[in-house]
């Protein structure tokens, strides 16, 4: 590991841990996003709480940072190991140190970090998860359909290796986990 890849992965983890949300809200005097709903601070939360308006904001500068870092990371760094700088991104999004290691589910991060790289998956995936939830209202599974396209998107864009299959994959894997609570409803509402 070289040590501009630890920086990188080191930066990646603190911009997840901003949490956009959780920020705003406590500068505006709103409570804590966590506090209510879901008990996530992500974009669906931010809806239900404060809008259209406050999600698109929150959607927007969330994907920015993610834009950022993945536009930093494919000018430093092999195409290779770029899926792992996605995953320390998703990994300070999920267990943020400046909110306590209690954070989002990381898809507006990974959709944010897929964009510069893999824009074609990034567009089919934002109208997979528009499908998805118009067919399904609910927004995870929406979720899940938008992460298929970026993960096929990001493998393709940095290689069918190894070491970027399995950063893509922990990536993944951290976003569906997240999302186990609205798996465990889906299946006790189906059983």
């Amino acid at each position: 590991m070289t040590l501009r890849f630890l920086l990188l992965l080191t930066t990646a983890y603190l911009a997840g841990s901003i949490n956009i949300s959780i920020g705003l809200f406590r500068l505006l005097g709103k409570k804590d996003p966590r506090d209510a709903f879901s008990g996530n601070p992500g974009v669906t939360n931010v809806y239900r709480l404060a809008g259209p308006a406050w999600a698109l904001g929150v959607l927007l500068l969330e994907m920015g940072k993610a834009v950022f870092i993945a536009l930093l990371a494919h000018r430093l760094l092999s195409p290779g190991v770029v899926p792992w700088i996605g995953s320390g991104l998703i990994i300070g999004n999920r267990f943020p140190c400046f909110h306590r290691f209690s954070g989002g589910k990381g898809v507006a991060n990974f959709l944010g970090f897929a964009a510069p790289l893999a824009p074609l998956a990034a567009g089919l995936g934002m109208l997979l998860w528009l499908a998805a939830f118009t067919l399904s209202r609910q927004p995870f599974i929406g979720s899940f359909a938008l992460i298929a396209a970026l993960g096929i998107g990001m493998a393709a864009a940095c290689g069918i290796g190894i070491l970027p299959l399995s950063g893509t994959l922990v990536t993944v894997a951290l976003i569906v986990h997240a999302h186990k609570k609205n798996i465990a409803g889906i299946r006790a509402s189906a059983g």
